[in-house]
């Protein structure tokens, strides 16, 4: 049971990990969406500016894709370690795995086993069983001897006593 547990709570943590992966793959996908919107924005809006004005803004947006470029980074990081950890996960969740089958299967061999002692014990008993049954009969065979005898004895007597009294 306890490994069942167990095996519950690795499959939560891989569940989890797999959750975290899907978040991070939406963020890199926000900000690239979040980044092409950006661009599109530049050309669009900025058909008026100086070129002083433009020099402003193209260095203050060179500075945000370093931003993005920097978040992209960490993003694809963070979702390599989540694949190493859901690597780790899925070949615990196997050995885990193997080792519940082997468990069971030592239980089933000793669930056979304590049955194989428990029919020795029934059939230690029937034998102790069979030998009372035995001795009863012979007992009662013994009985019914004496009764006969007793019955023979006590006739005797009756034909005795009839004697006697004629």
């Amino acid at each position: 049971m306890h490994l069942r547990l167990d095996v519950d709570v690795q499959k939560l943590e891989a569940e989890k990990l797999r959750k975290r992966k899907k978040k991070v793959e939406e963020d890199l996908d926000n900000l690239k969406t979040d980044y092409k919107k950006l661009h599109l924005s530049m050309r669009t809006t900025g058909l008026g500016k100086i070129s002083e004005q433009w020099r402003q803004e193209v260095q203050g947006e060179k500075a945000r894709p370093g931003q993005w470029e920097k978040r992209f980074h960490d993003a694809r990081t963070r979702e390599n370690t989540l694949k190493k950890s859901l690597v780790e996960g899925q070949d615990e969740r196997q050995m885990l795995v193997a080792w519940v089958a082997k468990l069971e299967k030592a239980l089933h061999q000793h669930r056979g086993r304590k049955s194989h002692i428990e029919l020795r014990a029934s059939l230690s008993r029937i034998k102790d069983l069979k030998r009372k049954v035995e001795e009863l009969e012979s007992v009662l065979q013994d009985c019914e001897l004496r009764i006969k005898f007793l019955e023979s004895n006590n006739e005797q007597w009756k034909e005795q006593l009839r004697r006697s009294q004629d």
